[in-house]
């Protein structure tokens, strides 16, 4: 039997954490909750949740170095999954209750408020990923959990053609949002998978097959 991957959620004071540890468990992942650097640095997958305002997720992340550990994984490419908040702080900026905070810079572009008559978005809604996706195989056409009232609303072009651009899909709310990315070992979602039913869990099962 094949040793199950090991999975780090960070853990830094923002997130779902133990609906995320228990989501990833119940798809075969060994799953650990810590900021440990060496840890964290390690394991085969690295989950980000977060929720709350922008500003305080980055303060959680610099106060246990996280934008250090993702940004080390990458550059070895070990996958890194953010999720919520967690994905809306690899963009460059976000702007929230007139608030400008940097962040992670993982991606070009800004998280600001949806223009939409209700918000937040909350509830479940379906989304538009791309054809070549691994991420959503199987589950293209099912709904997910979003919970926000801020998103990255664009996805400019990375503008490095040796590389292939990355996977977005969009979901929409007043307007067209980015719901999901797949850029090589760095994947995010605004949804909150392990709060979306059988499509979360074969969406995280997905990524956790990704990493054997």
């Amino acid at each position: 039997m094949a040793t199950p991957p090991n999975v780090v959620v960070l853990d830094y004071g923002f997130g779902n954490v133990r609906s995320a540890v228990r989501a990833l468990e119940r798809v075969g992942a060994k799953v650990e909750l810590t900021a440990d650097q060496k840890t964290c640095a390690e394991a085969d997958g690295l989950v980000v949740p977060g929720v709350g305002a922008f500003a305080a997720v980055m303060d959680g992340l610099a106060a246990v170095h996280g934008g250090q550990i993702i940004g080390r994984r990458l550059a070895g490419s070990r996958a890194v999954l953010g999720i919520c908040v967690g994905m809306q702080v690899l963009f460059e900026a976000g702007d929230e209750h007139g608030v400008h905070t940097e962040g992670l810079g993982e991606w070009p572009g800004l998280v600001d408020r949806l223009e939409a008559d209700v918000v937040p978005h909350m509830g479940w809604a379906t989304v538009e990923p791309p054809a070549d996706t691994t991420l959503f195989a199987g589950i293209e056409d099912e709904r997910f959990y979003f919970v926000h009232s801020y998103a990255a609303r664009t996805f400019p072009p990375l503008g490095d053609a040796r590389f292939a651009p990355p996977l977005v899909t969009w979901a929409d709310h007043g307007g067209p949002f980015v719901a999901a990315v797949e850029n090589g070992p760095l994947a995010a979602t605004q949804f909150h998978p392990e709060k979306s039913g059988d499509a979360g869990s074969q969406l995280l099962a997905n990524w956790v097959a990704a990493l054997r």
